[in-house]
Protein backbone atom coordinates (compact mmCIF):
# COMPACT_ATOMS: atom_id res chain seq x y z
CA UNK A 1 0.00 0.00 0.00
CA UNK A 2 2.61 2.16 1.00
CA UNK A 3 4.05 2.52 -2.67
CA UNK A 4 0.55 3.55 -3.89
CA UNK A 5 0.38 6.42 -1.64
CA UNK A 6 3.78 7.30 -3.20
CA UNK A 7 2.71 7.22 -6.45
CA UNK A 8 -0.36 9.20 -5.72
CA UNK A 9 1.33 11.74 -4.17
CA UNK A 10 3.77 11.67 -7.13
CA UNK A 11 1.06 12.51 -9.49
CA UNK A 12 -0.03 15.35 -6.96
CA UNK A 13 2.79 16.83 -7.23
CA UNK A 14 2.88 16.83 -10.96
CA UNK A 15 -0.28 18.23 -11.50
CA UNK A 16 0.79 20.99 -8.85
CA UNK A 17 3.85 21.63 -10.97
CA UNK A 18 1.94 21.77 -14.25
CA UNK A 19 -0.39 24.09 -12.54
CA UNK A 20 2.47 26.16 -11.77
CA UNK A 21 4.11 26.46 -15.22
CA UNK A 22 0.63 27.39 -16.69
CA UNK A 23 0.00 30.13 -14.54
CA UNK A 24 3.35 31.56 -14.09
CA UNK A 25 5.19 30.63 -17.67
CA UNK A 26 4.35 34.05 -19.15
CA UNK A 27 6.01 36.01 -16.05
CA UNK A 28 8.92 33.39 -15.97
CA UNK A 29 9.31 34.47 -19.90
CA UNK A 30 9.18 37.91 -19.85
CA UNK A 31 11.69 37.92 -16.89
CA UNK A 32 13.74 35.89 -18.93
CA UNK A 33 13.49 37.95 -21.76
CA UNK A 34 14.16 41.18 -19.48
CA UNK A 35 17.33 39.24 -17.68
CA UNK A 36 18.72 38.08 -21.38
CA UNK A 37 18.13 40.43 -23.45
CA UNK A 38 16.59 38.46 -25.96
CA UNK A 39 13.58 35.81 -26.81
CA UNK A 40 15.78 32.64 -27.36
CA UNK A 41 18.37 33.11 -24.50
CA UNK A 42 14.94 33.65 -22.28
CA UNK A 43 13.38 30.56 -23.74
CA UNK A 44 16.23 28.56 -22.52
CA UNK A 45 16.74 29.98 -19.16
CA UNK A 46 13.01 29.29 -18.42
CA UNK A 47 13.19 25.69 -19.13
CA UNK A 48 16.60 24.67 -17.46
CA UNK A 49 15.10 26.79 -14.48
CA UNK A 50 12.26 24.46 -14.86
CA UNK A 51 13.77 21.83 -14.69
CA UNK A 52 15.38 22.70 -11.59
CA UNK A 53 12.47 23.61 -9.84
CA UNK A 54 10.76 20.22 -10.78
CA UNK A 55 13.86 18.46 -9.08
CA UNK A 56 13.23 20.53 -6.43
CA UNK A 57 9.46 20.25 -6.30
CA UNK A 58 8.83 18.10 -3.30
CA UNK A 59 11.03 20.38 -1.22
CA UNK A 60 9.20 23.62 -2.66
CA UNK A 61 6.00 22.38 -2.14
CA UNK A 62 6.19 23.40 1.69
CA UNK A 63 7.20 26.80 0.27
CA UNK A 64 4.44 29.49 -0.24
CA UNK A 65 6.26 31.10 -3.38
CA UNK A 66 8.03 28.54 -5.87
CA UNK A 67 8.10 31.58 -8.39
CA UNK A 68 11.32 33.35 -6.06
CA UNK A 69 12.90 29.98 -6.28
CA UNK A 70 12.52 29.91 -10.01
CA UNK A 71 13.35 33.75 -10.68
CA UNK A 72 16.44 33.61 -8.51
CA UNK A 73 17.61 30.22 -10.15
CA UNK A 74 16.88 32.03 -13.39
CA UNK A 75 19.15 34.89 -12.54
CA UNK A 76 21.78 32.39 -11.15
CA UNK A 77 21.67 30.17 -14.62
CA UNK A 78 22.46 33.92 -16.33
CA UNK A 79 25.67 34.77 -14.67
CA UNK A 80 27.22 31.13 -14.97
CA UNK A 81 26.14 31.24 -18.86
CA UNK A 82 27.99 34.95 -18.81
CA UNK A 83 31.17 33.51 -16.58
CA UNK A 84 31.03 30.18 -19.05
CA UNK A 85 31.28 32.56 -22.05
CA UNK A 86 33.78 34.69 -21.02
CA UNK A 87 36.13 33.20 -23.49
CA UNK A 88 35.49 33.43 -27.17
CA UNK A 89 33.53 30.79 -29.18
CA UNK A 90 34.98 29.55 -32.56
CA UNK A 91 32.81 28.25 -35.35
CA UNK A 92 34.05 26.53 -38.39
CA UNK A 93 31.37 28.52 -40.80
CA UNK A 94 30.21 32.39 -39.37
CA UNK A 95 26.79 33.48 -40.20
CA UNK A 96 26.56 35.06 -43.75
CA UNK A 97 24.90 38.04 -42.11
CA UNK A 98 23.77 39.11 -38.52
CA UNK A 99 20.65 38.04 -37.02
CA UNK A 100 18.53 40.61 -35.07
CA UNK A 101 15.49 40.14 -33.41
CA UNK A 102 12.26 42.33 -34.07
CA UNK A 103 12.79 45.14 -31.53
CA UNK A 104 10.28 48.08 -31.00
CA UNK A 105 10.45 51.49 -32.57
CA UNK A 106 11.51 54.90 -31.33
CA UNK A 107 12.67 55.68 -27.72
CA UNK A 108 11.58 51.95 -26.33
CA UNK A 109 14.13 51.08 -28.96
CA UNK A 110 16.63 53.07 -28.41
CA UNK A 111 16.19 51.84 -24.31
CA UNK A 112 16.38 48.38 -25.26
CA UNK A 113 19.83 48.73 -27.75
CA UNK A 114 21.17 50.33 -24.99
CA UNK A 115 20.15 47.67 -22.02
CA UNK A 116 21.56 45.19 -24.96
CA UNK A 117 24.95 46.86 -24.93
CA UNK A 118 25.61 46.32 -21.60
CA UNK A 119 27.76 43.48 -20.16
CA UNK A 120 25.75 40.29 -18.63
CA UNK A 121 26.81 41.34 -15.40
CA UNK A 122 25.45 44.64 -15.12
CA UNK A 123 22.42 44.14 -17.15
CA UNK A 124 21.73 41.12 -14.31
CA UNK A 125 22.53 43.81 -11.80
CA UNK A 126 19.85 46.33 -13.05
CA UNK A 127 17.04 44.09 -13.65
CA UNK A 128 17.17 42.59 -10.31
CA UNK A 129 17.28 46.06 -8.82
CA UNK A 130 14.76 47.78 -11.03
CA UNK A 131 12.67 44.87 -12.36
CA UNK A 132 12.85 42.69 -9.36
CA UNK A 133 13.15 45.36 -7.12
CA UNK A 134 15.95 43.76 -4.75
CA UNK A 135 18.56 45.84 -2.72
CA UNK A 136 21.91 45.14 -2.74
CA UNK A 137 22.42 42.97 -0.33
CA UNK A 138 19.71 40.41 -2.24
CA UNK A 139 21.36 41.25 -5.33
CA UNK A 140 24.50 40.07 -3.99
CA UNK A 141 23.66 36.67 -2.36
CA UNK A 142 21.41 35.71 -5.91
CA UNK A 143 24.29 37.16 -7.97
CA UNK A 144 27.24 36.02 -5.56
CA UNK A 145 29.09 38.64 -5.74
CA UNK A 146 29.93 41.39 -2.85
CA UNK A 147 27.50 44.27 -2.06
CA UNK A 148 30.33 46.26 -3.24
CA UNK A 149 30.12 44.61 -6.42
CA UNK A 150 26.58 45.14 -7.11
CA UNK A 151 26.81 48.56 -6.56
CA UNK A 152 30.00 49.42 -8.90
CA UNK A 153 28.13 47.41 -11.49
CA UNK A 154 24.65 49.05 -10.99
CA UNK A 155 26.65 52.41 -10.91
CA UNK A 156 28.66 51.65 -14.45
CA UNK A 157 25.35 50.24 -16.19
CA UNK A 158 23.81 53.69 -15.31
CA UNK A 159 26.45 55.61 -16.59
CA UNK A 160 26.52 53.26 -20.37
CA UNK A 161 22.96 54.05 -19.74
CA UNK A 162 22.88 57.52 -19.46
CA UNK A 163 25.58 58.07 -22.39
CA UNK A 164 23.12 56.35 -24.68
CA UNK A 165 20.03 58.78 -23.50
CA UNK A 166 18.97 60.92 -26.53
CA UNK A 167 19.02 64.15 -25.44
CA UNK A 168 15.50 64.48 -25.97
CA UNK A 169 15.32 62.30 -23.16
CA UNK A 170 17.45 63.99 -21.01
CA UNK A 171 15.54 67.24 -21.24
CA UNK A 172 12.25 65.16 -20.01
CA UNK A 173 14.35 64.06 -17.01
CA UNK A 174 15.35 66.96 -16.22
CA UNK A 175 12.24 68.56 -16.72
CA UNK A 176 10.21 65.85 -14.25
CA UNK A 177 12.69 66.41 -11.02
Amino acid sequence: MEGIDGRLEQVDGDARFAEFVAERGEALMRYGYVLAGNPHDAADLVQEALLKVRAAWPRLRSKDNPESYARTTMARLHIAAWRRRRREQLTWEPPDREHRDALPSGDERAMWLALSGLPRKQRAVLVLRYYEQLDDAEIAKVLGVSRGTVRSQASRALDKLRAAVPVEWSAVGEGAR
